[in-house]
């Protein structure tokens, strides 16, 4: 099975976490299909390139039950999906600006039986509540990406991190961090994944 990446890095998952992943392969290929979410050529790579990628966030924390989590900038449901199987006691909002992506978030959402996802047609900045993490992959540059989401956090941490952004982020981004002006903490996923994809990819966290 393809998914196989996922267990070898995360081998403790019940059968129906694993039933879930294994189900995104073929739910993916219908969606893209029909709406471009995923580039044709990563379709087979759908695990490696956006499912475990996705997972980096989940190698940085644990969202412990009860959590809020904002996906911003979700496109077909990366890094929220993923993250919502791994923590099912925790709850995932994604949004994204155009709406025939949150339509696929919604449907691969219904079809693995997720209830702790809800997919809205909403910008960042009108995204009503407030979370305790904001999460994201490679929308924009941090310094554009902060001051959308600067407002949506709650004010009391529950996790081992402090409330703040996870956000995943490749290549070199010393120019990108020095003019955001945030103090940020920097992961590298090549410290928990060996495949070559991973090489110079990281989460990048901001405590709010």
């Amino acid at each position: 099975m393809r998914s196989d990446i996922i267990t070898k890095y995360f081998p403790n998952l019940t059968p129906q976490q694993q039933s879930q992943y294994e189900q995104l392969f073929d739910l993916y290929t219908y969606w893209n299909n029909q709406i471009n979410v995923i580039s044709r050529k990563d379709i087979d790579l759908l695990f490696e390139r956006h499912v475990l990628h996705s997972l980096g966030i989940a190698k940085v924390i644990s969202f412990l039950p009860g959590s809020q989590v904002l996906d911003v900038g979700t496109g077909g449901g990366f890094p929220g999906i993923p993250l919502a199987i791994m923590f099912p006691e925790a709850d995932f909002h994604l949004v994204d600006s155009i709406g025939k992506k949150i339509k696929v978030v919604s449907e691969v959402a219904s079809a693995i039986g997720l209830k702790n996802v809800k997919a809205s047609h909403l910008r960042a900045e009108d995204v009503p509540g407030k979370f305790d993490f904001v999460v994201s992959r490679a929308v924009t540059q941090l310094k554009d990406f902060y001051p959308w989401v600067r407002n949506k956090f709650n004010k009391t941490s529950q996790n081992a991190l402090p409330n703040g952004i996870l956000y995943l982020k490749g290549g070199d981004l010393a120019q990108e961090i020095y003019e955001s002006a945030l103090k940020v903490q920097q992961y590298y996923l090549k410290d928990y994944f060996e495949e070559e994809f991973f090489e110079t990819k990281q989460v990048v966290y901001v405590k709010i």
